[in-house]
């Protein structure tokens, strides 16, 4: 949805409501303009928060940016549109086989990288086999296509090829259509994991719209426009401006400042605190994200959460409500599932199935044999305190760290203690490689619900809450499995139940990309993530 900033009085009510919407009804709106010309350039202020930190590559990095910025040299097969629905961008048709083991994509034939190499059946295959390469240590992207239940890409002719599982893999076109399945040319991949994960011009090389021209790190990225681009995935051709120039700015009051001056004509990764000070004129755009919202996720086999009665007293023992209506100023909505209300399957009827509780989260505690006090007020058992630390990734937005105080306030009440460490990446990897800690925290986006089993299934490479069920890992498995939609979404209604009763993940809010457009841009569209499209983005006169 939009708001012109002069509304300024609407603006919290009204963007309270965007998450009741169908994610069709938010995903192509765009801010009106005037008369339009060709040409100019385009300044996007964006956190870019570790980009530099070799996560320029999607085939590798699990980070939301990297995909954000680097759609714009990577296009995909095929392209999900606002319904869920499939339409040809790379691949001109496809079919799936009977057993649904084998996707067939008839390719365009007029397709180039930036660096004059055809796109063709091979390049397919090269850029898929790259990322199940051991060597490549691809976690998403390898387990979006299929993971273990990858069996191989054929080509079958040059502009024929088949990808194939050794399962029935029923989210693969939606993985197909994201920048972490896109392709870079045979000179990107022969550059080396290393080399497109610093990213550089003449390295991360696609079929966009736009070429990697300059990179400066933790500066900003220059895209200029492909003028050989006709095959965008709704019939797009080269964008109107000449050059998009992304500035990685960590401050968002300094992102507002470059778009009240002038200085950038677009500004995304907005907390919702940053709203109030976008001057007149601007639209902001609140974009609900598909997948699973921010929480909690409560390490099971690691001290004192492997209590499934103290996960839940964690539970009932924290203000959720109060927090996100109060430090998100009514912006986003709490969460009450594992997956937000814009995702495939997603079970509304956990809403308002718990509240606050501290008494009965006290209660729990008391069962689970914490019953008496310290000096300091908190909860032992055998002469042990009841603690708990929660590790987050740096950089932390002021509202999560706000989100953290409260917490610990409320739980100091019920007598846990919560410890927060903020670490810099390679610190807080030293804790969670081995899982040595109780709590950490994030959300993940997805426009398909089988990003749940990279968070719930034993094997999953995000399973930060280590569980490991064999009736979750039948759920998931069943899930890809299955081409039925209904049937789909029943598993994973079954699989939000199974959580909120264990408490392995503690959803906390649904978050939303909020951007904010200088009048001057027309023809700025979303995905169904949220996140900008360029291609047919013109400056007015």
């Amino acid at each position: 949805m939009s708001f012109r900033r002069a509304r300024r009085a609407l603006l919290l009510t009204a963007a309270v409501s965007v998450f009741g919407l169908t994610l069709s009804a938010c995903a192509t709106d765009a801010p009106a303009g005037g008369n339009t010309a060709e040409g100019g350039e385009v300044v996007w202020a964006i956190e870019g928060a570790n980009l530099s930190d070799s996560h320029m590559d999607p085939h590798t990095s699990q980070m939301d940016v990297s995909s954000m910025v680097q759609r714009q040299i990577l296009d995909s097969l095929v392209w999900q549109n606002a319904d869920g629905s499939f339409s040809p961008w790379l691949a001109k048709e496809w079919t799936v086989s009977e057993d649904g083991l084998t996707y067939t994509f008839t390719l365009r034939d007029d397709v180039t990288f930036h660096d004059g190499e055809k796109f063709t059946a091979e390049s397919v295959k090269a850029n898929f086999e790259h990322i199940v390469d051991p060597e490549t240590k691809s976690a998403q992207a390898a387990s979006m296509i299929g993971g273990e239940w990858y069996a191989g890409t054929e080509v079958i002719d040059e502009y024929t090829v088949e990808v194939k599982f050794t399962q029935p893999y029923a989210p693969f076109l939606s993985a197909a259509s994201t920048p972490l399945l896109g392709f870079y040319s045979t000179k990107a991949l022969e550059a080396g994991t290393e080399k497109l994960k610093a990213g550089a011009p003449g390295v991360n090389i696609g079929t966009g719209p736009f070429v990697l021209s300059e990179f400066i790190p933790n500066q900003e990225i220059v895209y200029t426009r492909n003028d050989d681009y006709k095959w965008g995935p709704q019939g797009q051709e080269a964008p109107s401006i000449d050059t998009l120039r992304v500035a990685l700015v960590l401050e968002s009051s300094v992102r507002t400042g470059m778009l009240n001056s002038g200085e950038a004509q677009l500004v995304s990764d907005l907390p919702p605190s940053a709203v109030g000070s976008v001057d007149e004129g601007a639209t902001i755009e609140s974009k609900p994200v598909p997948g699973l919202p921010y929480s909690l996720y409560l390490n099971e086999k690691y001290g004192v959460l492997a209590d499934q009665k103290v996960r839940e007293a964690i539970s009932l023992g924290i203000d959720i409500d109060t927090a996100v209506d109060t430090i998100f100023d009514g912006q986003f909505e709490r969460a009450w599932s594992i997956l937000s209300p814009s995702s495939p399957g997603y079970d509304a009827s956990l809403e308002n199935a718990w509240a606050f509780d501290p008494a009965a989260a006290a209660a729990l505690l008391d069962e689970a044999g914490w019953t008496t006090l310290d000096a300091d007020g908190y909860r032992t058992k055998d002469g042990k305190r009841l603690s708990v630390r929660w590790i987050a990734w740096t950089p932390i937005a002021d509202e999560n760290k706000a989100l953290g105080v409260a917490f610990q306030a409320d739980l100091k009440k019920i007598g846990v203690e919560l410890i927060r460490e903020e670490l810099e990446p390679a610190a807080y990897n030293e804790q969670y490689g081995p899982k040595t800690f109780d709590i950490t925290d994030w959300s993940f986006s997805g426009p398909d619900s089988d990003l749940l089993r990279s968070h719930l299934h034993t094997d999953g490479f995000q399973n930060a809450s280590q569980v490991s069920n064999p009736e979750v890992d039948a759920l998931l498995e069943k899930a890809i499995a299955s081409s039925d939609t209904d049937e789909r979404n029943g598993y994973y209604t079954e699989l939000q139940q199974w959580n909120a009763a264990d408490n392995a993940i503690i959803p906390i809010y649904v978050p939303a990309l909020i951007s904010a457009v200088d009048g001057s841009v027309d023809g700025l569209a979303f995905d169904v993530y949220g996140r900008p499209l360029f291609y047919d983005v013109k400056l007015d006169k």
